[in-house]
């Protein structure tokens, strides 16, 4: 059974406390940083492990490429997304195939290490955010609908779910969410024809989403991710939205509005998330985790949804996925290397 606690671990390898953590029935998930990371080889070690200790665990990463990708040394290092949007001005028909290319990439190399899914891509414009810029596809949704659509297709060609990010969009406002409150004071027209028309747009593509740690005031007084509002009345009842939604990163300072970990959760999963996320803290996560205990686990058909198609291989000291993987990361590389030279 897979709990509503996504938590994380210090090290490359699991410790004793970390062993009785995952086989709390609370916890759901986990999510790897770059401490995590020495080798390929050694992260399918690592998730081999997990699930040896707790068969049903979901393991997740951020690897959108560009500044946020946790998989680097022996993994192919991915363009931000922003190269595709500014390669698809001029040349769309090759700035689609490679954004597909890339998702496929990316989600080969994932998968191949053992973990099931990348919350990826983000579905946010490049507007005034001092925390997403170039993370976006572009700065107008009319080429972010066509690009994310190609990346995600290519994450579902390898096998992996898809996590679109951070409805109803984080790019108009500009204070960053980790660091600071992010108060957007538009009002929810502005917010419908500029921000959300990505996630509308892309929804059958979607098989999750994670809500902005962001109030918009002129709308509703919470955070999207402690919002009935925007949960239950936009996402799942006006826009019909059936997959999974995971809380961002609980520790966040823009989530600290709610009060503590244990009040951030039962913020986050009573106003309608799957799955909340407590990282970077081992303290606040155990205060989560004794906040749920008692509660019902989540809808599990839901959560299986991201459950990644991980192959059956062995990794050695250098990745070796075929024929296809060496064309594409090629491909990718070129492509990466292109922009690194302007």
């Amino acid at each position: 059974m897979i709990g509503a606690l996504m938590l994380d671990i210090a090290a490359t390898t699991l410790t004793q406390e970390d062993i009785e953590l995952l086989r709390t029935p609370q916890v759901g998930g986990v999510i790897l940083f770059a401490r995590n990371i020495e080798s390929p080889k050694q992260v399918r070690a690592l998730t081999d492990h997990m699930r040896a200790i707790r068969a049903d665990l979901l393991i997740a990463v951020d690897q959108e490429g560009g500044r946020v990708q946790r998989l680097r040394t022996g993994f192919t290092l991915l363009p931000a997304m922003g190269r595709f949007g500014e390669l698809y001005s001029s040349d769309p028909a090759q700035a689609i195939l490679l954004a597909e290319q890339c998702g496929w990439l990316m989600a080969t190399e994932v998968l191949a290490v053992g973990i099931d899914f990348s919350f990826a891509p983000v579905l946010d414009i490049n507007d005034i955010s001092d925390v997403i810029g170039d993370r976006a596809f572009a700065n107008n949704q009319a080429d972010i609908i066509v690009l994310a659509r190609a990346f995600m297709q290519g994450m579902q060609r390898a096998g992996m779910a898809t996590t679109g990010k951070h409805f109803p969009g984080h790019g108009s406002v500009k204070a960053d969410s980790h660091v600071a409150a992010a108060i957007d004071s538009r009002p929810y027209e502005a917010i419908f024809e500029k921000d959300m028309q990505s996630f509308i747009q892309l929804q059958p593509q979607l098989d999750a989403l994670m809500p902005a740690h962001v109030i918009y005031d002129q709308v509703d007084p919470n955070p999207a991710g402690f919002s009935p509002f925007w949960i239950q009345n936009i996402l799942r009842q006006q826009l019909k939205f059936d997959g999974v939604l995971f809380s961002d990163d609980l520790s966040m300072q823009a989530a600290g509005v709610a009060g503590g970990a244990d009040a951030r959760i039962l913020a986050a999963l009573n106003a309608g998330c799957d799955m909340g996320l407590v990282c970077n803290d081992r303290a606040a996560a155990q205060l989560a985790l004794a906040a749920i205990e008692n509660l019902d686990l989540p809808d599990q058909a839901r959560l299986e949804r991201m459950r990644g198609k991980i192959p059956s291989l062995q990794i050695g000291a250098q990745f070796d996925l075929g024929d296809a993987w060496q064309a594409t990361k090629q491909r990718i590389e070129a492509f990466k290397e292109s922009y690194s030279n302007h």
